[in-house]
């Protein structure tokens, strides 16, 4: 009778188990750190820059042919890429503490797409999230104003020409 009981309670849990496999390896395949600088210390007149947005990461066959599209590697549409999610920040030389990520959990059951156009596009809305630390402009330093001219280092002059000796 224990044996009976194990396996029942053993076909309960499997799929609860294999339930949770799936939905973690979903979680690591369809999340992406592009760049993740951490540890960085802060100083204190940095400024924090933050934000997300949802963008179209979609996806076409290399050989885009009915059927055959499903052997086929894919090759993103719009690639995202670091240096442009970022610039919402700043200039690339004040940026430090880094962090890129894509999120492209809605792929997943976006697949369809790719059902129905035969292997051919899929497509991908992918939601990109950053954060950096932003540091202020280095300060230009001023070249000292020159010194003004005094009257006994002017040349004298008469009618254009200069005299010599004087």
């Amino acid at each position: 009778m224990r044996v009976g009981r194990t396996s029942l309670l053993w076909k309960r849990l499997a799929p609860l188990g294999a339930a949770a496999c799936l939905v973690s390896g979903c979680t690591a395949l369809t999340t992406d750190v592009l760049v993740n600088e951490a540890g960085r210390p802060r100083s204190p007149v940095t400024t924090h820059c933050a934000g997300s947005e949802w963008t179209d990461n979609s996806m076409l066959a290399v050989v885009p042919l009915p059927i055959i599209g499903y052997a086929s590697p894919t090759q993103e549409i719009n690639e995202i890429k670091t240096n442009d999610v970022l610039a919402r920040c700043g200039p690339p030389e004040r940026l430090t503490n880094r962090h890129v990520e894509i999120d492209r959990a809605w792929c997943v059951p976006a697949a369809v797409t790719r059902v129905l156009t035969l292997g051919i596009w899929q497509w991908c809305p992918a939601n990109v999230s950053w954060e950096a630390d932003v540091t202020p402009p280095p300060v230009a330093t001023a070249a000292p104003p020159a010194a003004p001219m005094r009257s006994e280092d002017e040349p004298r002059s008469e009618g254009g020409v200069e005299e010599p000796g004087s």
